[in-house]
């Protein structure tokens, strides 16, 4: 992977530093933004670009070995070995989301029944974004 992979963490996310940097990770090899043969920036530059320690973003990064995603090999660096399944990239995704709305005093019944009043109109008009609201116009 080149230098130019691009993480983000959300600095109000009360889960510790060494998750958000693996659920970053996680989900770009999910987006496929980073590829399976890839090899990752090495930790030092990751944690620069994040503003993190060099360990922090280290314990993120075998975390993800021990779920079978990266691999590491001397001399070589870290690699990506495989894609997350759907269900398991979307798990992590759901868990952040959960968190997030927990920061804004939802539950997560609350967001069940966001979900589901969205879901409802998801998909029957292709044009229409159903977490939009129809009365209002974006720029």
């Amino acid at each position: 992977m080149t230098s130019t992979m691009l993480l983000t963490l959300d600095l109000n996310d009360p889960r510790p530093l060494h998750e958000q940097v693996a659920a970053a990770v996680r989900r770009a090899i999910g987006a496929g933004d980073i590829a399976p043969g890839d090899r990752l920036p090495p930790a030092r530059d990751l944690a620069h670009a994040l503003g993190v320690n060099a360990n922090t973003v280290l314990r993120s990064l075998r975390d993800l070995r021990d779920e079978g995603l990266l691999e590491f090999r001397r001399g070589r660096g870290v690699s990506v070995l495989r894609r997350p399944d759907g269900r398991e990239a979307l798990r992590a995704r759901v868990r952040d989301l959960l968190g997030e709305a927990a920061g804004y005093g939802l539950t997560a019944d609350d967001v069940v029944a966001l979900v589901k009043d969205i879901g409802k109109d998801f998909g029957k008009d292709p044009g229409k974004d159903p977490g939009k609201d129809p009365g209002k116009e974006t720029a």
